[in-house]
């Protein structure tokens, strides 16, 4: 491992595990996802049992960043300086704290100045 930390959007897990993206387009490192993440993936309407069971596999096998009072209070500066949803705050907050590297599918996080991201499509 090279040292690199990622924390991957939603969209990008989605994107993976729909063969929407190529696992080579994803850097050697450590990968995280927000809880934020977890309860997004999980929680889709008309979700088959084998979506749901891929979803689940990964999960267990990737990091799962929880609330800090820290992402918290930074989820709160980012939504306010940069008018984000309230999930786009914390999963950015969390790149924050987690001195990662946003990948996401999303322009709209690369204006957050205080965190790197990188945007897949």
């Amino acid at each position: 491992m090279n040292g690199n930390k990622y924390l991957l959007d939603t969209n990008i897990v989605l994107y993976l595990l729909g063969g929407k993206i190529s696992n080579r387009e994803i850097r050697e490192g450590e990968y995280f996802v927000s809880f934020v993440t977890e309860l997004e993936l999980l929680s889709y309407p008309n979700m088959t049992d084998t979506e749901e069971n891929s979803i689940r596999k990964f999960l267990e096998n990737i990091r799962i960043v929880n609330l800090s009072p820290q992402i918290k209070e930074q989820s709160i500066f980012f939504r306010k300086k940069y008018k984000l949803k309230l999930p786009d705050a914390i999963i950015s907050a969390t790149a924050f704290f987690s001195n990662a590297e946003l990948v996401t599918n999303d322009k709209s996080l690369t204006k957050i100045l205080e965190i790197k991201s990188r945007v897949i499509s």
